[in-house]
């Protein structure tokens, strides 16, 4: 776990504000059986360059991927994350996944929202609310002297208890000085296990909820990943820094 100094948790939170506003942008774009994910893609890209930074996951390629080809990852409806902008219209009753990492000045920050489209079912409305709930459970849990269980634990709870499921494979991570630094940080743990929170340490905690079981598949593109039943997810994400008693969200803007 790589902890930093103050002046680098500012440093972070001057990305996260960039990627807050790509986000705040994106979703103002967002009109249905109109707008494409590449029109969205266009304008985070815009919003992130204007202010200075550039696109934590442009050619980022890890082991057994290809180079990402895009600035941000949009994801439609059956869609976890890692979706690649392109043609696919909003349509009114989808749900649109915009994750966003930006690169300022030598640190990084990283955070997601899922966005109704127009009018969404009840049913999908339960999932989003229980998603960015599942995520402020988590950051509640991000405090010194805490474990990353304890985040997971807190996450998974919150899904299950609603009948829904968390994506077991992704994981959030470490953020700072690289878009993905030690630890992982899983969406299911036991309390009290893992590595130990220390003040300092800045995190992703990103759950990702399924409205059906925990199967999933990656597409031919070897990026997207999708429910295996098809049916929708959400995926919410911030990056936060851990602080004695409470986590400090680092990309919710100002």
């Amino acid at each position: 776990m790589l902890l930093k100094r103050a002046d680098e948790i500012e440093k972070i939170h001057n990305a996260g504000r960039i990627v807050r506003a790509a986000l705040d942008a994106m979703r103002d774009s967002i009109v249905p059986g109109v707008s494409t994910t590449a029109d969205l893609e266009r304008v985070a890209a815009a919003t992130i360059t204007a202010a200075g930074g550039t696109s934590a996951f442009l050619g980022y390629a890890p082991p057994g991927h290809p180079p990402y080809p895009a600035w941000t990852c949009i994801s439609v409806n059956e869609e976890i994350i890692h979706g690649i902008p392109g043609r696919r219209k909003l349509e009114a009753g989808d749900v649109v996944s915009c994750d966003v990492g930006v690169r300022k000045d030598g640190y990084f920050a990283d955070s997601a929202w899922t966005y109704p489209v127009g009018g969404i079912s009840r049913e999908i409305e339960k999932l989003l609310r229980v998603a960015e709930e599942a995520l402020y459970q988590g950051i509640e849990q991000a405090r010194a002297g805490n474990r990353v269980g304890d985040i997971g634990h807190a996450i998974e709870r919150h899904v299950r208890r609603h009948g829904f499921s968390v994506v077991r494979e992704m994981v959030g991570h470490g953020v700072g000085r690289q878009l993905h630094e030690p630890p992982q940080i899983p969406n299911h743990g036991s309390p009290g296990r893992g590595p130990l929170l220390q003040e300092g340490a800045t995190l992703a905690i990103e759950p990702m909820v399924m409205m059906g079981g925990h199967r999933i598949e990656c597409l031919a593109d070897q990026w997207t990943i999708v429910t295996g039943d098809g049916r929708a997810s959400a995926h919410y994400e911030h990056t936060v820094a851990v602080t004695a008693n409470s986590a400090r969200i680092l990309t919710q803007g100002d």
